[in-house]
């Protein structure tokens, strides 16, 4: 982040001011001061220019009220947000609620105790409660309406800061001897706070009390936010009241004042530096992460600061200073890059604990959202962008494919401009700055830095892609120590335990390009490696420390900002510099010096050019000489052909979700505003001696498509030669070869992009064929189309039937099935059609294609399959049998028995079992009597009847002995019709009946489990006391495989219970009965289950099962097979 001073509001005479602070949501700023002295201002920012949004806005007070009320000096102000409310108070005790009305605030409630004062104030998250603390250990909480909720006094405790929780349930009470009391939202005690970051007893004060609520989220999930500040400069962070880890800060500095800014990300120290010579004080501001690491310092001037505020948006400060108020601005570091024309940026909400990474494709202004957990940068560089996160188990395994026991902790995700993954490596060292180049990626920690030489998968055959995921390492990762000096040959290493050696000047910053690398130090030392062998090249030395680089685009010039947002120059290759061709400059880049940037890019196509941020300013530089700048706060993307595109990104973070185009801007630099200023006013002779004086491939490119308007072909030529524009050539010389001018001017508005324009010219020569030949190349269908029926020309049926099946292609690639149906009826595309039907369901439509289509045609066999996939396995057969696909019709029979069977290993419901079994059978029977009647049509031509009829029979058995599908699918059938049966009749009561069905269930163990049936038949057997019966299925379930010990000992204990009151024997009748059944196969009957002893019985004609005729005539359908008597 940058920071420095951008405003200054002088207090009326000469008030000095106590404290300050700013409503988030309304942008109010508060601050009270002596003598009574109670302000309200706003700053207005408002600009219609896009340039000049956000902090490049014009800021001018739009309210500026005094708050009449106090008498003693205000002391402490806070805001209540969610109900627009104001709470001050005074030297006195006194204490006054504001509420705005009408656009100016108006006292609400008054109160005072007229015994302490007021020592501090705080709100909840939610704005229902305030807790106002005194200086003599009163303690009062009350709701927003004015109620007092509870009370307490402290005895013995004199009391100086207050803070709730996030979550309303906790209260801390800072005491004016330094201690820390945690209190519950009733006033109980609950303990002390301990206090880690004081390390010698003495008289200390807190400073401030700072509890971020969470309201936009965290940066991390374990994210501190908790701050305590004492004024000797120490301080501690904590995630949770009683963390025991907290992290603790030794600021150096007195402080006065601590706030957290809107998003909990960083942490203001407000105070003054300590005096260790006689030298003079001055106020300072420190800024701080979450964790405690420390990045940057701003000198205020002045006396004595009282206070510090955030805006609501985290872009400002308001800092209390003797009797004014100094706003700072604040340019953050967001996690953000450019990569082929998107934005990719990223950020917190509070429902989540991930990071929310945006990819804004631009120019169809289309985004796509990818969640990456503890995030810590974006890197971007041509196409590729780069994710480096913290590693954690679900990573490991679904980003990389990784054994979960991998140790890595940190992870680099290459994705592609629309967040694709493309690979991931994961490494130990930790990734606090990375940078990329077209074949690189370089992460650093503070003692190493990593080199990945990455590969993408599009560029690579199958076989490289094979070889790469075989071999991950495979030299094209290796790790460097800051302190070895790598010769080029082999000193890396894949090896990250040499990576941790400690040193003694840390890395601070990195770049790259294709072939140098540069690393900075924090004692100013910059260290120059060769790409993509590493070698150390060079050191140079600086006086500041680095904090961020970049190198033009041939390597040879490097530009350093330090910490303190001063910009310098560095010239690597004296001979790239010094043979810059005439447009090199005099100027020492050894003296060039800029103040107050925080942002700078080189131009990809000039060495020369570079374009800088300081404040609220853009500057380009041609050989180090300024342009005029240009008022704007947006982020620079890119610098290319003389166009600069900036990103106002502090725009964009207000509403995330909803990116605005009117948020990316583009800025012309000055030599191609004069260069178009010259065509336009002046003409293109004067304009082709200014280009040839200022050359550049763009100027040259802005010349040619100024001559090929006015036709002027020999100046276009030369023009796209020096750009060295090969189209543009041969376009010139195709133009030369018409003779024609109206179609030379039709053929240049196409060449600009005037589609319509080239169309009325095309239409007006009475050439309707260039016009449709011009769309068809714009892959424009429905001008193709229009153009057509318009009866310009002769309508050409082919080509009409082709923008019909190319419009339906459009419609179907954004799965607008519909209408895509609409257009490939009238293109007679039966296989997009098919497509379109079995998308849609519309199963009725794909019979009625099935139907049109001749037999053996070559889509049939799709039809069929999509009828399989979805179950209709009679369409499917049908299908294909009409294109004679026998083997595909028996598969799907096989199918869906085996379906069936699947299901009954499942234990489904048996019925649902049956029904499938049946189904299977059905449709087998169907194909047998298809194939029949084919056969029997094919020979009926040459031999009688019988002959074609033996024919018929002998395919069909022919069939059936490769797959014996018939039987088994009935078999499956009657099996579940017979145990559903069975259990029908035990609860009827016919217990005899249901005995000898489920007897008869014993021919079925391959498709019943057999634990079923003689479950089934022991039940039975008891119930009809046929113990014999009931003991050897007993028996039977004790000796089944696959059961558990424990199972095994239950059947023997309800076995052991049973028959030790009755005898293991059958009745004579049971045993008749069973003798009788034994003694020949008769047909069963599949109403009752009883073998058939009659001559005469019913059998279906469908599953050819039998029934006796007395009990089938109480039926309407086949009991079996269910088709209708």
């Amino acid at each position: 982040m940058f920071i420095y001073l951008s405003k200054k509001i002088a207090i009326p005479n000469n008030i000095h001011l106590k404290c300050v602070s700013w409503n988030k949501d309304q942008g109010c700023i508060a601050c009270g001061g002596d003598d009574g002295l109670l302000k309200v201002l706003k700053l207005e920012t408002q600009s219609d220019d896009a340039r000049f949004k956000g902090l490049a806005a014009p800021s001018n007070l739009s309210m500026n009220q005094t708050l009449e009320g106090h008498r003693g000096a205000v002391q402490v102000v806070t805001w209540n947000e969610q109900y627009e409310k104001l709470t001050t108070s005074d030297q006195n005790g006194l204490i006054i609620v504001w509420m705005l009305y009408k656009g100016a605030w108006y006292e609400e409630m008054i109160n005072n105790r007229n015994k302490s004062v007021v020592r501090s104030m705080s709100w909840n998250a939610d704005g229902q409660k305030i807790c106002i603390v005194y200086e003599d250990g009163a303690v009062i909480v009350g709701s927003v309406d004015g109620n007092r909720i509870w009370g307490k006094e402290l005895k013995g405790s004199q009391l100086a800061h207050v803070a709730w929780s996030p979550d309303s349930k906790i209260l801390l009470f800072g005491m004016a001897n330094g201690e820390v009391h945690i209190y519950d939202n009733q006033g109980n005690f609950i303990m002390k706070m301990a206090i880690s970051c004081l390390v010698a007893a003495g008289s200390v004060s807190i400073a401030g009390i700072q509890w971020y609520a969470g309201t936009r989220g965290y940066v991390r999930p374990d994210c501190p936010c908790l701050a305590i500040c004492f004024d000797n400069g120490r301080c501690q962070i904590m995630r949770y009241e009683n963390d025991e880890n907290a992290i603790c800060i030794d600021t150096l500095m007195n402080v006065v004042s601590i706030q957290w800014n809107h998003c909990g990300s960083v942490l203001a120290v407000a105070g003054f530096l300590r005096a260790s010579t006689k030298e003079k004080e001055f106020n300072v501001v420190q800024f701080y992460t979450p964790f405690g690491e420390h990045l940057r310092t701003l000198k205020v001037p002045g006396k004595q600061m009282s206070g510090v505020a955030w805006e609501g948006g985290g872009l400002r400060i308001a800092l209390a200073v003797d009797s004014y108020i100094y706003f700072a601005n604040i340019r953050p570091d967001y996690k953000w890059g450019y990569c082929c024309s998107t934005v990719v940026y990223a950020y917190t909400k509070p429902e989540r604990q991930e990071y929310c990474v945006v990819f804004w494709e631009t120019k169809n202004n289309e985004k796509f959202v990818k969640y990456v957990k503890s995030l810590m940068s974006v890197t971007t560089s041509g196409d590729f962008c780069i994710l480096a996160s913290k590693a954690d188990e679900t990573q490991l395994q679904e980003d990389a494919g990784l054994e979960t026991g991998n140790s890595a902790r940190y992870v680099l995700i290459l994705c592609n401009s629309i967040g694709t993954p493309l690979d991931s490596k994961y490494i130990d060292i930790e990734p606090l700055f990375v940078t990329m180049t077209k074949t690189h990626v370089v992460a650093a920690s503070k003692e190493a830095f990593y080199l990945w030489q990455y590969r993408v998968a599009k560029k690579l055959t199958a076989m490289g892609i094979n070889q790469v995921t075989r071999t991950k390492k495979g030299g094209k990762e290796n790790v460097y120590h800051i302190d070895v000096n790598p010769s080029g040959t082999s000193d890396g290493s894949s090896d990250f335990s040499k990576a941790f050696t400690p040193t003694q000047d840390p890395i601070c910053c990195i770049t790259a390009t294709d072939k140098t690398l540069i690393v900075g130090r924090e004692s100013g030392t910059i260290h120059r490696y060769s790409l993509p062998n590493v070698a150390l090249l060079h050191k140079y030395t600086s006086n500041n420390r680095a904090y961020y680089l970049s190198l033009n685009c041939n390597s040879s010039r490097l530009a350093i900002i330090d910490i303190a947002g001063v910009m310098t120059l560095l010239d690597l290759d004296v001979s790239a510099a010094s043979d810059g061709g005439p447009n090199r400059g005099s100027a020492d880049p050894s003296k060039f010096e800029r103040k107050d940037v925080w942002d700078m890019k080189w131009a990809n196509d000039n060495p020369d050019l570079f374009a800088m941020m300081e404040k609220t300013r853009m500057y380009v530089f041609r050989n180090l000489d300024p342009e005029e700048p240009i008022q704007t706060s947006g982020y620079i993307c890119n610098f290319e052909d003389l166009e600069i595109k900036s990103v106002l990104l502090d725009e964009i973070m207000k509403n995330p979700d909803k990116p605005n185009k009117d948020n990316l801007i583009n800025f012309e630099i000055r030599s191609l505003r004069d260069s178009r200023a010259l065509i336009e006013k002046v003409g293109i002779e004067d304009a082709s001696q200014f280009i040839e004086d200022n050359p550049h491939p763009r100027l040259w490119r802005l010349l040619a498509e100024a001559a090929l308007q006015k036709l002027d072909l020999k100046t276009a030529e030369q023009a796209f030669v020096h750009c060295r524009d090969n189209q543009g050539i041969e376009f010139v010389k195709r133009l030369g070869n018409l003779h024609s001018e109206p179609m030379k001017q039709a053929e240049v508005a196409a060449y600009f992009g005037r589609f319509e324009e080239a169309d009325c010219m095309y239409l007006e020569m009475d050439r309707s064929d260039l016009a449709i030949n011009l769309r068809i190349k714009l892959g424009d269908w429905f001008k193709v189309m229009q153009l057509l029926k318009s009866g310009s020309g002769a309508c050409d049926d082919t080509l009409l039937q082709q923008a019909y099946n190319a419009i339906g292609d459009y419609f179907a690639d954004r799965q607008k099935w519909v209408n895509a149906v609409q257009y490939y009826q009238q293109g007679l595309n039966q296989e997009r059609l098919a497509e379109c039907y079995y998308m849609l369901e519309d199963y009725a439509g794909l019979e009625r294609l099935t139907a049109e289509l001749p037999e053996n045609h070559k889509l049939l066999s799709d039809i069929g399959e999509m009828y399989a996939t979805v179950g209709m396995c009679e369409q499917a057969v049908n299908a294909y049998l009409k294109c004679n696909q026998t083997r595909a019709a028996i598969d799907t029979c096989v199918h869906l028995n085996q379906i069936a069977e699947d299901e009954a290993k499942k234990k489904s419901n048996p019925l649902r079992v049956k029904k499938l079994f049946v189904l299977a059978a059905q449709l087998v029977e169907t194909y047998q009597e298809q194939v029949k009647t084919s056969q029997q049509s094919k020979t009926k031509g040459n031999k009688s009847e019988v002959t074609s009829a033996l024919a018929g029979l002998l395919e069909v058995d022919a069939s059936s002995s490769e797959i014996h599908i018939v039987d088994t699918a009935w078999r499956g059938a009657e099996a579940y019709h017979f145990f559903l049966l069975a259990q029908r009749q035990l609860y009827a009561g016919h217990m005899e009946n249901a005995m000898r069905t489920a007897l008869h269930l014993r021919e079925y163990e391959d498709i019943i489990p057999a634990v079923e049936i003689y479950s089934l038949l022991a039940l039975c057997a008891a119930s009809s006391r046929a113990f014999g019966t009931c003991s050897r299925a007993f028996i039977k379930l004790e000796s089944l495989e696959g059961q558990s010990p424990d199972q095994q000992q239950l059947y023997k204990d309800l076995a052991l219970e049973i028959f030790t009151k009755h005898a293991p024997k059958d009745s004579r009748m049971v045993e008749a009965h069973l003798s009788d059944s034994s003694e020949e196969k008769l047909p069963t009957c599949i109403v009752t289950g009883l073998p058939i002893q009659e001559y005469q019985f019913w059998m279906c004609s469908v599953c050819k099962h039998c029934a006796l005729e007395q009990e089938i005539s109480k039926y309407n359908t086949c009991p079996l097979c269910h088709t209708v008597l």
